[in-house]
């Protein structure tokens, strides 16, 4: 068997059709999700893209690795597990179409080639699909057919600064984006990215936009762009006649805030926003068309899930779980009653979410407590508490009139720091310790 693994960047789950998006932005992939599994509920334990990568290829929390923030200082051990290195020292043949290596060395290991799309480029947030595509094209082409292989295939299209093609800028906004009433993005433009985009991504677009809506706009086309992207890979696995034994999974390495919550138009914050993205997974004869996984995972669970599914060994450093028996054969296992999750880009933060599902769910319920290790650039209270059920935009912090649930739930959490701590040997939090990174 083959393995294909498709990172979107920045592709938050609600924006996405076959999860409940009411806009066309993603026919080819719902199209895909109906071949096989729906992963209802897939949150990133460290976000934004370095972490949260770091996190899928080692199958490691980011506090055992140590990389808690984009664009910091730690290096990733050479000893830490690392998925392409366990496929490649289980005789698969691998390949990765990406950019980052360009930034940490680590992810380039394990690759008997890596075509590092981005030497060459100022931002590789402006490189599209179509360079992607073309570079994994010719590797199928060339090795396909010569043995078991992995190949990794990284987006960037729906990172901002959105720019999809031009003649679809309007393709889901409908209005006036200049409109000198509403003045909805002045934070925005006040606030860092303003200052920073002024004079790049926002210079290509129509002069002076005030209606975020339209921003939003952009990203659904630019969604809709990577979406036609992907289905020519798909299509490319036919071409070379690997399709039906190739397993595909299709995922974001976390999402995009829009506007809300003082946060415009990028990935910053534990809201689900940014945390919840989607999961998909193909594998022709071994999951069943139209499965749906409802159960809470995380993205340390994808290496073990793709080792075990090529027969390979599951490092005993790895922290994930697998979940390919939920892909494959469904049932109740819960392999998450909570999850933990934290950033240190942007700002310094953890947070716990809660399950609703399981056996004790009435009692729990689902609830996120985001706490903070120091005053973040927004001004946000230094706890958050959210009802997820009634409340999933995470509007009302409940911190106040539910105190012994936040306290019970920041109990949970600062446990589970010092246990980690202890495990890693680790004299004080990698937040506190590392600080935020950007936006100082």
């Amino acid at each position: 068997m083959n393995i294909v693994l498709v990172a979107i960047d920045t592709l938050r789950a609600g924006h996405v059709g076959c999860y409940g998006y009411g806009k066309p932005t993603s026919p080819n992939l719902d199209e895909f999700a109906a071949q096989g599994a729906l992963c209802e509920r897939l949150y990133a334990p460290g976000v934004p893209t370095h972490p949260s990568f770091t996190t899928t290829f080692t199958g490691q929390y980011s506090i055992t690795t140590g990389v808690v923030s984009q664009g910091g200082s730690v290096q990733l051990s050479p000893d830490a597990p690392y998925l392409s290195e366990e496929l490649q020292n289980a005789g698969f043949r691998t390949a990765a179409a990406d950019t980052m290596a360009s930034t940490h060395s680590w992810f380039g290991r394990g690759y008997d080639r890596y075509m590092n799309l981005a030497e060459d480029l100022t931002f590789m947030q402006w490189t599209e699909w179509r360079v992607y595509n073309e570079a994994a094209g010719a590797w199928l082409r060339e090795h396909a057919r010569a043995g078991p292989f992995f190949l990794f295939v990284h987006y960037w299209d729906p990172h901002m600064p959105y720019l999809p093609p031009e003649e679809t800028w309007y393709d889901f906004y409908d209005g006036d984006p200049c409109d000198p009433n509403n003045e909805t993005l002045r934070p925005f433009y006040e606030g860092y990215w303003g200052q920073k985009w002024h004079d790049t991504w926002f210079s290509r677009l129509p002069k002076n936009v005030t209606d975020p809506e339209f921003v939003v706009g952009l990203y659904d086309a630019e969604i809709k762009h990577v979406d036609r992207g992907f289905a020519a890979l798909m299509n490319m696995l036919e071409d070379v006649g690997v399709a039906d034994d190739t397993l595909v999974m299709v995922l974001g390495d976390h999402g995009e805030m829009m506007y809300h919550h003082g946060i415009f138009f990028d990935h910053h914050g534990l809201y689900d926003g940014n945390l919840h993205v989607p999961l998909l997974v193909r594998w022709p004869g071994r999951i069943r068309p139209g499965t749906r996984v409802s159960q809470l995972l995380e993205h340390t669970d994808l290496a073990p899930t793709l080792l075990e599914a090529a027969g390979a060994v599951i490092p005993e450093a790895m922290e994930g779980k697998s979940f390919l028996k939920l892909l494959t054969e469904g049932g109740e296992e819960v392999l998450h009653e909570r999850l933990i999750t934290q950033e240190c880009t942007w700002q310094a933060k953890w947070a716990i979410r809660t399950d609703d599902l399981g056996p004790e769910a009435s009692a729990k319920g689902a609830w996120k407590l985001i706490k903070a290790r120091e005053p973040d650039m927004h001004g946000m209270p230094m706890r958050e508490l959210y009802d997820l059920k009634r409340d999933p935009n995470e509007m009302s912090n409940l911190v106040r009139h539910r105190p012994d649930i936040a306290e019970a739930l920041e109990e949970q959490l600062e446990a589970w720091i010092a246990a980690m701590m202890q495990k890693n040997g680790l004299d004080e939090d990698p937040l506190v310790a590392q600080g935020i990174t950007l936006g100082k």
